[in-house]
């Protein structure tokens, strides 16, 4: 398409879709406005009142409501799990894409762009942050994959013919912004377009450029792209185009296509414009719009998406629960100024004082007449609005489903049991923005197990991060060496030309996402259950002490974990000592062989001129033959004296009389012939 084309469109596809979310776009204001900022008064009935001299007290408790709901996201962050489907996927390189997506995560500060998403979510109906990609550093030519947020969710517009609850076949989408002309020219080094308003008066000419500058906006489109999908002979599934390029290397091996069948592929393309020129245009490496949406409570009505927030709702109520305790204490305030009642003509002595006896405070006042004036009574604020207010107060809570329990505060309960079921009603009732939060991570990793494939497509290393935040440098793409390539004889790998370690290119992933406690939380959790399980049952703490103190949150934990599990008898932790001897000697003997090899390829390099060169080369590979042989012959005899002794504990196990358990602590008695922590040696 031209960019004439391309601007046509964008402008008739960006009209459609603000039209579309005019709707959510206002609501979402007025709830923000509402929830955050404190506006509950509307504005003729503050600027009345304050003509007036009356106050306009405003309770913002929604602030509190909507962190429940936000800081309980925080505790349960959804987490990224990848699992293997097909086509040459194993669940080592899973775990390894795994971690990488935990990497993403932690360089990005993805905890940012999810919190504040969800909060725009529960505060107005939804939120968005976006995956992009960048270089890894200045010096690089390598990307990364990284999350960013979207501080105004306003300025996105999304596919308004798309209906999904994760929006993940949105086939339009923009990101826009206003320029002023001097940031414009800074940004991109041109003059800002100008308009002639007198001649144009057209609608979407007035979406793009306005006073206050003009709109740049990524339009990012996807379409449908035919392709024809072969099956080679050699079972291998591989797209027209790709089989093309082999096509040399696959004919003399006499892989040739046995079937085809047409299907459809997505293309994403981003274009940076505005209202009349096309700045840049950048081709996507994935099959998503990389924008996630996260939405709040999703209705959908006459084929038209409604979003709520969370206080849509209970608006009224607090507007009626500031009416009330505005009135009782406009009431009370008003109670020290109560007008003085008298005879007609008791003011007239000294009218001067009389006038200002309701504010101000005199030493004494003459009065004419027998009775003296007398201050009206107060008798303190309706008993009505105060029930009043308890009501309005009443209704915020159960129209969000958020009560007194699960915001920490004192309430009706009395028992930790009753207690714990009101929390847990009010996460049940809430639960649902943060299942809408997952929903959008599960999203975001599908586009990011799209995307590694494409980005991370080089030999490098790459760090990943285990689940409990320990560090991994992992190298992805190597290639192996020649021979290994020459014994393995797959013709699959003989395709890609050599063998790779943790190839990232290849096979089928699918992703889950499920909220729950962290890792913290749960090693916590599980420190917590060890040690009411030994309490319980004594006999097992010297089985366990090096497990209940690796989930101790203790400096050192891990140290302490390793000392008891070195003093646990190698029955219990799986080991034959007879084995782990054998591994020893085969170890020291691998690597006395290696060093017999370095020095006699040392001693190779250094008389290339030797007419023994060849000879010398034959003695390597015959050592290095004879290496393996015994290596292979080490580990056989070792599984066959691990697989006698497993086979004697059973035998052993069966045969052996029932005792009584050892009485507890961190010993175990020695006739049950386990040498266990204390146990004589």
């Amino acid at each position: 398409m031209s960019d004439k084309d391309i601007i046509e469109e964008a402008q008739e596809a960006y009209k459609a879709a603000v039209d579309a979310d005019a709707d959510i776009h206002r609501d979402w204001v007025e709830d923000m406005r509402f929830a955050r900022l404190g506006e509950h008064w509307p504005a003729e009935v503050k600027r009345q009142r304050e003509l007036e001299g009356r106050p306009c007290l405003t309770f913002n408790r929604f602030p509190a409501f909507m962190r429940q709901v936000t800081n309980d996201a925080r505790q349960n962050r959804p987490a990224i799990a990848v699992h293997p489907v097909g086509d040459g996927a194993d669940q080592e390189t899973a775990e390894i894409l795994q971690g990488l997506i935990r990497n993403i995560e932690y360089s990005s500060q993805a905890d940012v762009a999810y919190d504040t998403a969800l909060e725009h979510a529960v505060g107005g109906g939804f939120g968005y942050f976006r995956i992009c990609t960048d270089y890894a550093a200045e010096d690089m030519f390598e990307q990364d994959i990284c999350i960013e947020r979207i501080a105004n969710p306003l300025m996105v517009h999304g596919d308004p013919e798309c209906m999904d609850a994760d929006s993940a076949n949105w086939n339009s989408a923009f990101i826009s912004e206003f320029y002023t002309e001097h940031a414009y020219k800074k940004k991109f080094g041109k003059d800002a377009p100008a308009i002639d308003w007198e001649a144009d008066a057209n609608d979407k000419n007035r979406l793009w450029f306005g006073q206050e500058g003009v709109r740049v906006a990524e339009w990012w489109r996807r379409e449908d792209v035919a392709s024809k999908l072969l099956k080679l002979s050699d079972g291998t599934v591989i797209f027209e185009g790709k089989y093309l390029e082999l096509q040399p290397v696959l004919e003399p091996l006499g892989i040739v296509p046995v079937a085809d069948r047409q299907t459809v592929t997505k293309r994403v393309t981003q274009y940076i414009l505005n209202g009349e020129t096309v700045l840049e245009k950048n081709d996507w490496k994935g099959r998503f719009i990389p924008i996630i949406p996260v939405y709040g409570d999703e209705v959908i009505v006459e084929g038209e998406r409604k979003l709520i927030s969370l206080t849509r709702f209970a608006k009224d109520a607090a507007r009626m629960y500031n009416y009330w305790r505005t009135a009782s204490t406009e009431l009370v305030a008003l109670a020290p100024k109560a007008p003085f009642i008298g005879p007609k003509g008791a003011f007239r002595s000294d009218a001067k004082k009389w006038a200002s006896a309701n504010t101000k405070t005199h030493p004494y006042i003459e009065y004419d007449g027998q009775t003296p004036p007398q201050r009206q009574g107060f008798d303190g604020p309706p008993a009505a609005a105060l029930q009043e207010a308890l009501n309005a107060s009443d209704d915020m809570k159960s129209i969000m489903g958020l009560f007194d329990a699960s915001l920490g505060a004192k309430s009706n309960e009395t028992s930790g049991r009753a207690i714990l079921a009101r929390q847990r009603e009010g996460d049940v009732s809430t639960f649902n923005y943060i299942d809408n939060l997952s929903r959008a991570i599960r999203h975001a990793g599908r586009v990011m197990v799209d995307l590694i494939p494409h980005v991370y497509n080089t030999e490098r290393i790459i760090r990943t991060i285990k689940e409990d935040g320990t560090n991994r440098k992992v190298p992805i793409n190597q290639p192996t060496p020649a021979e290994q390539q020459k014994a393995a004889g797959d013709q699959a790998q003989q395709l890609q030309g050599v063998l790779r370690v943790y190839d990232l290119t290849t096979g089928k992933y699918d992703v889950t996402c499920e909220a729950g406690p962290s890792f913290t939380t749960k090693r916590e959790e599980a420190s917590v259950q060890m040690i009411e399980f030994i309490r319980a049952y004594p006999n097992a703490a010297p089985m366990i002490g090096d497990l209940l103190a690796k989930n101790l949150d203790w400096p050192g934990a891990d140290d302490i974990a390793e000392r008891l599990k070195a003093m646990l008898p190698p029955q219990v932790t799986g080991q034959n000592p007879q084995v782990m001897q054998l591994q020893q000697q085969m170890q020291q003997m691998d690597a006395q062989a290696r060093q017999a090899v370095d020095s006699l390829r040392r001693e190779l390099e250094g008389v290339k001129a030797d007419r023994d060169i060849d000879q010398r080369k034959l003695i390597i590979d015959a050592f290095e033959a004879e290496t393996k042989r015994m290596q292979v012959i080490g580990d056989q005899q070792a599984m066959a004296m691990q697989t006698a002794q497993q086979a004697q504990n059973d035998l052993l196990s069966q045969q052996a009389p029932q005792t009584q358990p050892p009485t507890g602590g961190f010993s175990l008695p020695a006739q049950q012939g386990i040498g266990g922590i204390g146990a004589p040696q």
